[in-house]
C-alpha cells in the first residue's frame, strides 16, 4: 500500500450547460422557441427585444439629438450670456440628478406601472374582446343542452350524465375498462352498473338510454355500430328488409357479399342493392360534426421558405413572430456599477450572450440543412412528388459536416414552404425502392404511384394488391412485394380491394 501522484492526459466530451441549451433549442419547434424566448425575456433583465427599446424609451424627455428644434421668432429677444450660463448650470444639475436615479426602484416601478387607457371613441362600456370570441360546440355541450330540455327525473338525469361522460370520440357509449399507470386494468362496466350508481332501476335505464339515442345526432349513445344504424333506421321508417340486413348481415355488408345476404333472406340481389343504397345513407359516426378542435383553424407556420428565382432556388428563414434579442447595454452598464449586483448581472449577461448565440446558430443550421436538401432534391422542387429521390440522414450529414443526430434534431417539427406545397423537413428522407434498368426511387414516390393507380381503377372491379404489383413493374419498372403494397396502402388509409368495390 502506497500513495502515488500521477499525471494523465485524456480527452472526453463534457456537456456544458451552454451546449445542452444549444442542443435543446435546436430541436424545438417554432412555437416552442417563441415560448422559450418569452420565458427568457421575463427571467433575464439584461435581455431586450426589438419591440421595446429601452435606449429609445430613455430619450423621450426631448433633451437629446432627436429632439425637435423650434425655429426662433425674429421678434424674440437674443439670449444673453448670463441666461445661457444659467441654463447650462440648470442642465448640468438635471443630468446629475438623472445619474443618481435608483435604477432598481425605477425598473420595479416600470414593471408595476399600469398601461395608459386608450381612447375607444365612446365605446368604453363594451365588454373586452375575450368575451366576444366563439368556439365550436362539442358533442358533450350539445347533449347537455338537450338534457336540460328533457323531462327526466333527478335519478334519470344522473344516469344520463354518466352516459354522456362515457362517450368516445365517435359518439358511442364506451364502458370498457381502462389500463392504469401501474399496469392494472379496470373491469368492464354495463348499463346495470351505471344504473346502480345513479340509483335507478335497470329497466328504466334502458328506456332512458333509448330516448337519448333519439337525440340529435340520431344514434348517439349507442353501444355498437349495429345499434346505431338500427336506431337511425327505425327513426327514419326503414322497412323490414333493411332492418334485417342491419341485424343479421352487417359483416356481409362490409365485405359487399350481397349474394349471401340474398340467399339467406330469400330475396333477389336487386332488392338487396336497393336496400343497401338506403343503409349507406345512415351515419356510422354520430359525432362526425362535433369535434373538440376545428381542423380548418389549424395552421402551420413554416420555418423556412424555398423560393424559385429564375433558374435557382433561394432559401430564407421566416423570422416573423420570433423576437430578435439583444443586450440592453445601457441598463447593464448602470447595474454593473453596483458592487452587490455585479456578480448577478455578470451571470445574466453570460446567459444572454449564450442564448443569442444559440438562437443564431439554430437559424443558420436550419438554413444550411435546407439548402442541402434543395440541392439533392432539385427535381422534386421543380417537377413534383413523383421525382422525389431516396435520401437518408447520413447523406445530408456528410454534405454539411454534421452528425446524423444533429440533422435529426434540425428536421424534427420544422416545416418548409416550397413551390410544391408545405412539407416537414422529415418528409424528404425516404428509403429506396429498386427499379428495373433505372435508378432507385423514393418510397414516398411509390406511395403516390399506388394512390394514383387506385384512383384511376374501375370502381366496380378494383385492383388487388398483386395486380398493383404487376402494374407497377410493367408501367414504372418498380420491383416491390405484395406485402409492401399492402403496407403502403394501409399507411395511405386505403381499404382492400374487396372493401373498395362499388356496384352502384
Amino acid at each position: 500500500m502506497e500513495i502515488k501522484q500521477q499525471l494523465r492526459l485524456s480527452q472526453q466530451l463534457v456537456m456544458t450547460p451552454q451546449l445542452q441549451q444549444a442542443i435543446r433549442l435546436l430541436q424545438l419547434s417554432r412555437l416552442e422557441l417563441i415560448d422559450e424566448i418569452r420565458k427568457e425575456l421575463d427571467a433575464n433583465p439584461v435581455l431586450a427585444d426589438e419591440e421595446v427599446d429601452p435606449r429609445a424609451r430613455g430619450n423621450g424627455d426631448g433633451r437629446n439629438g432627436d429632439a425637435t428644434i423650434e425655429p426662433k421668432s425674429p421678434d424674440a429677444p437674443a439670449m444673453t450670456a448670463e441666461k445661457m450660463q444659467a441654463s447650462d448650470l440648470e442642465k448640468r444639475s438635471e443630468d446629475k440628478a438623472v445619474q443618481e436615479i435608483d435604477w432598481e426602484q425605477f425598473l420595479e416601478n416600470r414593471t408595476l406601472q399600469q398601461p395608459l387607457p386608450t381612447s375607444r371613441g365612446g365605446y368604453d362600456e363594451l365588454p373586452p374582446i375575450e368575451q366576444n370570441l366563439t368556439k365550436t360546440q362539442s358533442l358533450v355541450d350539445h347533449l347537455q343542452w338537450q338534457l336540460q330540455l328533457s323531462d327526466f327525473t333527478e335519478s334519470e338525469r344522473r344516469f344520463a350524465e354518466l352516459v354522456i361522460g362515457n362517450l368516445d370520440d365517435n359518439g358511442f357509449l364506451d364502458l370498457k375498462g381502462t389500463e392504469r399507470d401501474n399496469g392494472e386494468r379496470t373491469p368492464d362496466l354495463g348499463i346495470e352498473d351505471l344504473a346502480h350508481e345513479a340509483e335507478i332501476d335497470p329497466e328504466d335505464a334502458e328506456v332512458v338510454l333509448r330516448e337519448m339515442q333519439e337525440w340529435d345526432p340520431i344514434g348517439v349513445c349507442s353501444r355498437s355500430l349495429q345499434e346505431c344504424l338500427r336506431v337511425q333506421a327505425e327513426t327514419f321508417g326503414y322497412d323490414d328488409l333493411e332492418l334485417a340486413i342491419i341485424d343479421r348481415h352487417l359483416h356481409n355488408l362490409e365485405k359487399h357479399n350481397y349474394q349471401a345476404i340474398a340467399r339467406d333472406l330469400k330475396v333477389t340481389v336487386e332488392e338487396i342493392y336497393e336496400a343497401v343504397k338506403q343503409i349507406q345513407k345512415l351515419e356510422s359516426r354520430p359525432a362526425r360534426n362535433f369535434t373538440e378542435t376545428d381542423d380548418k383553424t389549424i395552421a402551420i407556420t413554416p420555418d423556412v421558405y424555398v423560393l424559385k428565382d429564375g433558374d435557382r432556388f433561394t432559401v430564407s428563414d421566416n423570422d416573423r413572430g420570433v423576437q430578435r434579442l439583444y443586450i440592453n447595454e445601457a441598463l447593464t452598464k448602470q447595474l454593473l456599477k453596483d458592487p452587490q449586483a455585479k456578480e448577478f448581472i455578470g451571470e445574466k449577461l453570460r446567459n444572454a450572450q449564450w442564448l443569442i448565440r444559440a438562437i443564431e446558430q439554430r437559424r443558420k443550421t436550419i438554413i444550411r440543412v435546407t439548402e442541402c436538401i434543395v440541392e439533392k432534391q432539385r427535381e422534386f422542387f421543380e417537377r413534383g412528388v413523383a421525382f422525389l429521390k431516396p435520401m437518408i440522414l447520413r447523406d445530408v450529414a456528410e454534405a454539411v459536416g454534421m452528425h446524423e443526430s444533429t440533422i435529426s434534431r434540425v428536421t424534427t417539427n420544422k416545416y418548409v414552404h416550397t413551390p410544391q406545397g408545405l412539407f416537414e423537413l422529415k418528409y424528404f428522407f425516404n428509403s429506396s425502392i429498386r427499379r428495373v434498368a433505372d435508378e432507385d426511387i423514393a418510397s414516398e414516390s411509390v406511395k403516390q404511384a399506388i394512390k394514383k393507380i387506385i384512383d384511376e381503377e374501375e370502381k366496380a372491379n378494383p385492383l388487388s394488391d398483386q395486380q398493383i404489383v404487376e402494374l407497377l413493374a410493367r408501367r414504372d419498372g418498380i420491383q416491390i412485394a405484395r406485402r409492401t403494397v399492402a403496407k403502403y396502402r394501409e399507411m395511405l388509409g386505403i381499404l382492400s380491394s374487396s372493401k373498395r368495390k362499388k356496384l352502384f
